[in-house]
C-alpha cells in the first residue's frame, strides 16, 4: 500500500480536496472518506473476525448435543478440530484486522498533522493572528489522535453490530423469548446512556479548550523565558499556568465523572442482561425447549455480547470526544486566506522602480536603500507592505470559544452566531484583497501578481523571526541549494563567524529550538545570514542589527552594499554605521516619505532626519566612516 504517509494536497495545491467544514459531522465523514478504500478493507477484515466469534459458540453447543450427549467420540472429534480451524482462522483474522485498524488510525492522525502544516502554509503570518499557538498545537495532536480513534472504533463498532444482529437472528430461531432479550438489550442500553451524553460532551468541550490555553501559555512561556528572567516574572507566569492546569483537572475531573456514568450504565446493563438470559436458558432447559448444548451457547452468545454492548459504550464515547474536535478542526481549516487570485495575474519585473502610494516612498532599482523613521511600526508597515503582508491590526477573527455558562440551545446559537461572523469576517477580508494593494513594481500592483510569485522574488526579513532546531546548515540554507562557497559567503556578509565557531561540528553543528543555544546578536545575525543567503530579487530587512555592538554593526553596514551589489536591497534602520553605506536613504515622517538622498546631504540639510538619526551622537560623517574602515 502507498498510502502511508497519507498524501495530502489541500489548501496549497489548486483543486485539490479541501475538508469539509460545514459541520462537525460532515467533516468526520470527509476524514472517513479520506482513508478511501482502506477503510472498507478494515470493515471487511473486521467482519471477517467476527465470523469465529459468532459461529464459535453455536459450534460449542453441537459438540456437546451431538458428541458428548449422544457419546458419538467421532462427533465430538470432529467439531473438536472444527473448533480449533476456527479459533486459529480468528487469530490470523484478528491480527490482520488490528494491522489494518493502526494504519487507519495513523493516517487520521498524521492526515490532520499535514492538514494543519498546509493550511498554516496557506495562511502564513495571519494564523498566529486569528488562532492561537495553543489550538492550533491541539488540533495538530491531541485531536488528530481523537479522528484516528473515531476510524478504530466506528469500523470496530459496524462489524460488531452486524455479528450482534447474526447472533440474535440465531438466539431468535432458536428461542424467540431469549432472541426478544437480545434484540431489546442494546437499544436499551443506548436508550439509558443518552442522556447522559450531552453534558459530558459539554464538559469534554470545556476541557479541551481549557487545555488549548494552557498549551499557548507553555508556548508563550518557553518562547519568552528569558525575557521573563530578566524582568523576575517567572513566579507570575508560573502562578498563572499553575491555576490554569487547575481549571484544566477540574473540567476533565467534571467530564470523568459524566464519563464514568456513561460507563456505569453499560456495565450495569451488560452484567443484568447475562444474568436474565441464564435464568431465562435455565428455565427453558427446565421445561425442555432447549437442549443442554443450546443452553451452552446462549452461555457463550450471552458473554460475547458483553462486547458488542460495551463497544456500542465506547463508540458513543469517542464520537462525543470527535465532535467536540471536529468543532475546534473547523475552527482553524474553515479560514479562508484574505488574499484572492488575481482574474488576470501580471508578471513580476524586479527591476523596475518600486513605488508605494501610502507612504510615498519610490525605490529605485538594483541599489541599497535605507528607510529611517523615528516610529519604527512606520518602517515596519512599509516592510509588510511591500512583500503584501497584512499590518498587524488586520485579520483577527471572531473567536470559536463559547461561555461555560451557555448550555443547551443558547450555546447552539451563540455557537451559529459566531459562525456566521466568520463568514463575514472572511467576506471582507476577500473584497479588501481585489482592492489595489498600493505598492506597484515597474507600475503593476501587487494586488494583479499571483502571491507566490510575490513570496518567490521579494523577501521580508522582520524584526521576530523563527530559527527552527536542526544543523547550522539547515538553518541557513533549508532547501540545499547552496554550494560551501555561497554559505560561507553569507556568513562572512553577517559577521556571524563566532555562530560557525560556537557550534561543534561547524555547519554540522546542531541548534536548539528557536536557538536558544545563541545570544540574541548571534541569533539575529543567523537571521541575517539566512536572508541573505535566499538571494531574493528584492531584499527588505527590518532592523537588522539591532542587537549587535558596533564593531560588528560597521562590519556588516560595510560587506552588506557589495554582498548585494545589482539587486534592490531595501533595509528599515536607524542606525548611522548603516546608513553611511547606503546609495539612498528615505525619510519617513508620521508614514510619509518627506526627504530622499545620501545619508551625509540628509545629516547636513534635514533637521528632522538628524534628530532621529543622530540622538546626541556625534553627526560628524568623518567619524563615523573612521568606525567603519577601522571595523572592516
Amino acid at each position: 500500500m502507498r498510502d502511508f504517509p497519507p498524501e495530502t494536497r489541500a489548501y496549497t495545491d489548486r483543486g485539490a480536496d479541501a475538508p469539509d467544514t460545514r459541520s462537525p459531522r460532515a467533516f468526520l465523514w470527509w476524514m472517513v472518506r479520506q482513508n478511501g478504500g482502506l477503510f472498507w478493507v478494515g470493515l471487511l477484515v473486521a467482519l471477517i473476525w467476527m465470523v469465529p466469534q459468532t459461529v464459535g459458540p453455536w459450534m460449542v453447543g453441537r459438540a456437546i448435543d451431538t458428541g458428548i450427549v449422544a457419546g458419538d467420540s467421532a462427533s465430538t472429534t470432529r467439531w473438536v478440530l472444527a473448533l480449533a480451524a476456527v479459533t486459529v482462522f480468528g487469530a490470523a483474522s484478528g491480527i490482520a484486522f488490528h494491522t489494518v485498524i493502526v494504519r487507519e488510525w495513523l493516517i487520521a492522525l498524521y492526515g490532520t498533522t499535514k492538514l494543519v502544516t498546509r493550511k498554516a502554509l496557506q495562511l502564513g503570518h495571519v494564523l498566529t493572528r486569528r488562532t492561537p499557538t495553543g489550538e492550533v498545537l491541539s488540533v495538530s495532536g491531541s485531536d488528530g489522535d481523537q479522528f484516528g480513534a473515531l476510524m478504530e472504533i466506528t469500523t470496530r463498532a459496524i462489524s460488531q453490530l452486524a455479528a450482534y444482529l447474526v447472533v440474535a437472528a440465531i438466539v431468535l430461531s432458536t428461542s424467540v423469548r431469549m432472541g426478544v432479550l437480545v434484540l431489546v438489550s442494546a437499544p436499551l442500553l443506548v436508550l439509558l446512556g443518552t442522556p447522559l451524553l450531552r453534558p459530558m460532551q459539554r464538559w469534554q468541550g470545556v476541557e479541551r479548550s481549557r487545555n488549548s490555553e494552557l498549551t499557548s501559555m507553555a508556548t508563550d512561556i518557553v518562547g519568552g523565558l528569558r525575557i521573563l528572567r530578566g524582568i523576575g516574572g517567572e513566579e507570575t507566569f508560573g502562578g498563572n499556568y499553575a491555576g490554569q492546569s487547575q481549571r484544566v483537572r477540574q473540567s476533565g475531573v467534571a467530564a470523568g465523572r459524566w464519563l464514568a456514568a456513561v460507563e456505569s450504565v453499560g456495565v450495569l446493563l451488560s452484567g443484568g442482561f447475562v444474568v436474565a438470559l441464564m435464568w431465562l436458558g435455565t428455565r427453558e432447559v427446565a421445561q425442555g425447549r432447549l437442549s443442554v448444548g443450546q443452553l451452552v451457547s446462549f452461555l457463550g452468545y450471552g458473554l460475547f455480547l458483553i462486547q458488542p454492548m460495551r463497544t456500542f459504550v465506547e463508540f458513543a464515547q469517542k464520537w462525543t470526544r470527535s465532535v467536540v474536535s471536529a468543532r475546534k478542526a473547523i475552527a482553524v481549516f474553515s479560514q479562508r486566506p484574505p488574499w484572492v487570485h488575481p482574474d488576470e495575474p501580471a508578471s513580476l519585473d524586479t527591476s523596475a522602480v518600486i513605488v508605494d502610494a501610502e507612504s510615498g516612498a519610490s525605490i529605485r532599482p538594483g541599489v541599497l536603500t535605507m528607510v529611517v523613521s523615528a516610529v519604527p511600526d512606520d518602517s515596519a508597515a512599509l516592510a509588510d507592505r511591500l512583500g503584501r503582508y497584512l499590518p498587524s491590526e488586520e485579520g483577527a477573527l471572531v473567536s470559536d470559544e463559547i461561555p461555560e455558562e451557555l448550555k443547551g440551545r443558547a450555546a447552539r446559537r451563540e455557537r451559529s452566531a459566531r459562525a456566521r461572523a466568520r463568514e463575514e469576517q472572511a467576506r471582507r477580508d476577500e473584497e479588501r484583497a481585489r482592492q489595489p494593494w498600493g505598492v506597484t513594481v515597474g507600475g503593476v500592483d501587487l494586488s494583479r501578481v499571483e502571491l507566490d510569485d510575490v513570496r518567490r522574488h521579494i523577501l521580508v526579513s522582520d524584526t521576530s523571526p523563527q530559527v527552527f532546531a536542526g544543523t547550522l546548515r539547515s538553518a541557513v540554507d533549508p532547501l540545499g541549494r547552496l554550494t560551501r562557497e555561497q554559505a560561507e559567503r553569507a556568513l562572512h556578509t553577517a559577521a556571524a563567524d563566532d555562530v560557525f565557531d560556537a557550534l561543534p561540528g561547524g555547519w554540522q553543528g546542531e541548534l536548539e529550538e528557536r536557538g536558544r543555544g545563541l545570544s540574541g546578536g548571534q541569533r539575529q545575525r543567523l537571521v541575517l545570514m539566512r536572508a541573505l543567503a535566499a538571494d531574493a530579487d528584492i531584499l527588505v530587512l527590518v532592523e537588522p542589527t539591532s542587537a549587535v555592538d558596533a564593531h560588528t554593526e560597521a562590519r556588516i553596514a560595510a560587506r552588506l552594499g557589495e554582498h548585494r551589489a545589482g539587486r534592490t536591497t531595501v533595509v528599515m534602520t536607524a542606525s548611522p554605521l548603516l546608513l553611511h553605506h547606503a546609495d539612498e536613504v528615505i525619510l519617513l515622517e508620521s508614514g510619509v516619505a518627506t526627504a530622499h538622498g545620501r545619508h551625509a546631504d540628509l545629516l547636513a540639510d534635514s533637521a528632522a532626519y538628524r534628530s532621529v538619526v543622530v540622538r546626541g551622537a556625534d553627526p560628524d560623517p568623518a567619524a563615523l566612516t573612521h568606525l567603519s574602515e577601522e571595523s572592516s
